[in-house]
């Protein structure tokens, strides 16, 4: 049987949907640079975003990602404050195949650049439009 539950919105990783998506007036840049890589359930599937934010703290935002990771259901988060860099792995599908979500923000003249990329291995496959509201909603926390 294909169908797997999903645990968060973020971790809605083996759910059965496409893998399109359109946007809705009122979204963010975040969800406008929103792209998938991959082919499902034969490569790995990434999904990547970003954002620029002028005039925000590159520590501060390091801090509200982690916190909006944390919010997603996300734990054993790994900071690397002077790379800039949050990683985490979680396994929310029974198969014991965790995926990743890397945050990255770093410094663009006066303010911060965060990018996102989520990764889901070959043979799993999520609904674009799940895991990119899910990732917007850590990317445009940046900035609270």
């Amino acid at each position: 049987m294909k169908k797997v539950a999903c645990a968060t919105a973020l971790a809605a990783l083996v759910c059965i949907a496409p893998a399109h998506a359109q946007l809705t007036p009122g979204q963010s840049v975040c969800h406008q640079n929103f792209v998938v890589e991959g082919t499902p359930r034969v490569t790995a599937i990434n999904f990547r975003t970003f954002r620029d934010f002028p005039n925000l703290d590159q520590r501060k935002a390091l801090g509200n990602l982690r916190s909006a990771m944390l919010a997603e259901g996300f734990s054993n988060i790994g900071v690397d404050a002077e790379a800039g860099a949050l990683t985490a792995v979680q396994e929310t599908s029974g198969s014991g195949r965790p995926q990743t979500l890397r945050v990255s923000a770093r410094r663009v003249g006066n303010g911060t650049r965060v990018d996102a990329v989520f990764m889901i291995q070959a043979g799993q496959i999520a609904d674009a439009n799940v895991v990119r509201t899910a990732m917007c909603r850590v990317v445009d926390a940046a900035n609270l």
